[in-house]
Order: structure tokens, then sequence, then C-alpha cells
């Protein structure tokens, strides 16, 4: 695990900073009593995932596993 990147990954940041704004957000609002809030923070809960898978096609997230030993066997073979 010393070697692991997980999460630290502008991808991951963003779409984990994205989605504890919707907790927030739903989290006050269901306090409030007022379940359209709620709804628009779950919304933006979801929108974080949707950000963070962007980016990580984008390439600022971190490779899937395996991927670079994958890669490395076929520029040896190639």
């Amino acid at each position: 695990m010393a070697n692991s990147h997980h999460g630290h990954t502008p991808a991951a940041w963003t779409g984990v900073i994205i989605a504890f704004i919707g907790f927030c957000v739903a989290s006050a609002f269901i306090v409030m009593a007022k379940p359209v809030g709620f709804w628009a923070g779950i919304v933006i809960i979801f929108l974080g995932a949707i950000v963070g898978g962007i980016m990580r096609l984008m390439g600022l997230g971190a490779e899937p596993k395996g991927a670079a030993k994958a890669q490395a066997k076929a520029q040896t073979q190639g």
C-alpha cells in the first residue's frame, strides 16, 4: 500500500469536494424540512461523481489497476 496513489489525483479531489458540498447542501435542507433543496443536494453529489469520472477520462485520474503493467508489457513486446 505504500506505493498506492489511490485518491491522490485532481479528478479524485475534485469529485470528492463537489460531493461534500452536495452532502452539506442536502443536510442543511433536510434539517430545514425543504425537500426540494435536499434533492438539489443529492443532484450535486451525483454531479461530483460525473465530474470526477470525466476528469479521469481526460487523464487527470489514476490509471486502472494493472494498466501500467499491461502497458509496460506491450512496450517490451512491440
